[in-house]
């Protein structure tokens, strides 16, 4: 039987989660979709689709599709949705989970690692963050969760970009593009969001696509490009001490003198043209993850191994890391490693130094 993809919807209260949901139920197409809920919300999805009393812990809904609560355990629902599919009891294709506005996203992916019976089952796709552009400058400056929320998206749908003007839409894609360069992002009207955007974006995948946004990486305002030139790798960008940008300043009381805002979640890249030792490289890692696991979000890399010619493709969710090979290297293509480290104030200095000490000599 083939793997069921599953998505992990995420984003603050009110930033929308429930009009995708539902705006996704309604034009899945002939797809019929198991919903899971964190928790029913005051606003739940049973206000329009749901045909049966939600006393029941799983249910039918009108248009075909599943919802159901999860009272217990993440595990123990998605084996029971998986078993009552095996055994024809209930008919879906695919899951979508909807965590609760201040849930952290990452104990949610774990559950599809650490279970052999869950992975055994499951793909899981990706995670899609909503983030609410009125609201986002303050809940991202108060709420660490929120952060988490960005640093973990494959997708971020910007919802109420109506509401703001141009210049602190563009202040807050700058702010979420630090935090995470990985991520797409793109805003949504009411939850208007074409299917292909949401499911199937393998963000999960190991496969050979790392997409960081090119923009991303370009020199902005701030120069915060170090490209060491002759030496034998860059990082691209910190978010420095000294940026200025409007996302990161909140007025106080009316003073009109504004307070720098430095977010703890943030990214780096790492780059290098020497290939690694793979025995080195995975010492290394395994120590830190050991160390910093719980804060290290999502990291991801295409990697030029020592020993082959294909890719090697590596990523991880706070402790838990997997690799595979990928496509060979084609000819005339640079070999390049290339990586992405989000997380709440990850050591740059230490995770430079030790990757560059795990190059082949």
């Amino acid at each position: 039987m083939s793997l069921i993809p599953a998505t992990i919807l995420t984003g603050f209260l009110g930033s929308g989660k429930t009009t995708l949901l539902k705006r996704v139920l309604s034009e899945a197409h002939g797809q019929k979709i198991a919903v899971v809920e964190n928790e029913f919300g005051e606003e739940n999805i049973d206000n329009e689709i749901l045909v049966a009393d939600t006393t029941e812990n799983i249910i039918q809904m009108s248009n075909g599709c599943i919802c159901c609560t999860i009272r217990d355990d993440l595990r123990a629902t998605l084996q029971d949705l998986a078993q009552k599919k095996r055994k024809g009891e209930l008919d879906f294709e695919r899951v979508v989970i909807e965590t609760t506005g201040l849930a952290d996203p990452g104990p949610v992916a774990q559950t599809f690692f650490m279970d052999d019976e869950i992975a055994e089952q499951y793909l899981l796709d990706s995670i899609l963050t909503l983030v609410d552009a009125k609201h986002a400058a303050e809940q991202l400056n108060e709420r660490q969760e929120a952060r988490r929320q960005v640093g973990f998206a494959d997708q971020i749908f910007i919802s109420k970009a109506d509401l703001v003007s141009e210049e602190d839409l563009g202040a807050l894609t700058h702010r979420l593009k630090h935090m995470n360069p990985r991520a797409p992002m793109r805003p949504v009207h009411f939850g208007e969001v074409a299917l292909k955007e949401v499911f199937d974006l393998r963000g999960f995948n190991l496969n050979a696509k790392l997409d960081i946004d090119p923009d991303f990486l370009k020199v902005d305002d701030h120069d915060h490009a170090h490209d060491h030139g002759h030496d034998d790798h860059s990082h691209d960008h910190e978010h420095g001490e000294h940026c200025n940008h409007p996302s990161h300043q909140h007025d106080h009381g009316g003073h009109g003198h504004h307070h720098h805002h430095d977010d703890d979640v943030k990214s780096f890249v790492y780059r290098a043209t020497r290939p690694f030792s793979p025995e080195k490289l995975e010492d290394f890692l395994g120590a830190i993850v050991q160390v910093y696991g719980p804060r290290m979000l999502r990291y991801k890399g295409v990697l030029h191994m020592e020993g082959t010619d294909r890719k090697v493709i590596f990523q991880g969710v706070h402790q838990l890391m997997g690799s595979d090979l990928g496509p060979v290297w084609a000819e005339g293509e640079p070999r390049t490693s290339k990586m992405v480290f989000i997380g709440i104030d990850l050591p740059k200095d230490i995770l430079v130094q030790g990757l560059d000490q795990s190059l082949a000599g």
